[in-house]
């Protein structure tokens, strides 16, 4: 049975979450049918463009992603801190960009005075409003709305576009983020979409790979913050450096036609995460085969489920073996 999206997700724990949609025809959502011949690579874009767009306007930042032929990756960071720290007409205006919102909030932000009990009304939709900008389950909603409405326009039909639901998974720790994180960007690669991590469209790591190379980081996505310290700045706990050398050496390793073997090269987040190289593979090529609910090291999943009073650990005895 679907455990229900809420018994998922605990901010306590975490805030970042690996997110998957499927598409549910026949017909890809992107690259080629080989049924009709048809190209739908044009999709891809769709996804990417529609991604980065909402990560504006959500209180939620992409980490990672990945738009493949049929389904799609995303990790997630959501900063709830920043929705609460937004005032009401922040909230207001951020929600009207995606959709229209109620004759009062039209009104609010035209500058007319509200009643007393219009107030009361009113201050309840901001709370919702503030809830759904900080919320998963929204950011996918409107993400896959809206691709799912291009697509049957495109194919002039009607109908489910994604299933039903999309996955998540909990990431709860350093281990388990950048593996997964690791994971996504290398998706085109598994596929034989493409050869190397700068060739590998619409994912997060050629949009990083290509700011790289100018000595910056992309706007759009959750920056990387370098090693964790005392105080730190919101962003990735890792250094981009690193991460994007480890990802590229992976990547030209997990291709066919190279051995699956990592040398013995100076790999420092590798050494920091404690993560060995044939369990850095592992993780990175069967991700979500060995992993099917919340992703940690056997401590932090202790506290996850404590929170949610769960006996029963998902994935303890794999989490154990490749992230202990």
């Amino acid at each position: 049975m679907a455990i229900a999206r809420k018994r998922q997700v605990s901010l306590v724990d975490t805030k970042y979450y690996h997110c998957i949609s499927r598409c549910v025809r026949r017909a890809f959502l992107c690259g080629e049918d080989r049924f009709t011949g048809q190209s739908y690579e044009h999709r891809r874009g769709w996804v990417e463009d529609k991604l980065l767009e909402l990560a504006k306007v959500f209180c939620i930042d992409v980490c990672a992603y990945a738009v493949m032929s049929n389904h799609t990756h995303l990790v997630l960071y959501v900063d709830d801190k920043k929705a609460n720290r937004l005032n009401d007409k922040a909230i207001v205006i951020h929600w009207h960009k995606l959709c229209k919102g109620t004759l009062l909030t039209q009104k609010y932000i035209q500058g007319e005075r509200l009643s007393k009990v219009e107030l009361i009304f009113f201050n309840q939709t901001v709370k919702e409003y503030r809830e759904r900008l900080s919320s998963i389950s929204w950011f996918m909603r409107v993400l896959n709305e809206d691709i799912a409405r291009r697509a049957n326009k495109e194919d002039n039909c009607t109908g489910r576009f994604w299933e039903g639901r999309f996955k998540s998974q909990a990431l709860l720790d350093e281990a388990a983020l950048a593996a997964c994180m690791a994971y996504v960007d290398l998706n085109p690669i598994r596929a034989k979409m493409a050869n190397t991590p700068e060739e590998s469209d619409h994912t997060s790591v050629q949009n990083r790979l290509t700011c790289a190379a100018e000595g910056k980081q992309p706007k759009q996505l959750l920056r990387f913050a370098g090693m964790p310290r005392q105080i730190m700045s919101k962003g990735l706990p890792f250094e981009l450096k690193s991460y994007l050398e480890l990802v590229e050496l992976t990547g030209r390793i997990i291709r066919e036609d190279k051995c699956g073997h990592i040398d013995n090269m100076n790999l420092p987040l590798l050494e920091r995460l404690n993560i060995s190289r044939d369990n850095w593979l592992k993780l990175t090529t069967q991700f979500t085969r060995v992993f099917h609910g919340a992703v940690g090291r056997p401590t932090s999943q202790a506290s996850y489920c404590e929170n949610f009073k769960r006996k029963r650990r998902a994935n303890i005895s794999n989490c154990e073996k490749l992230l202990a």
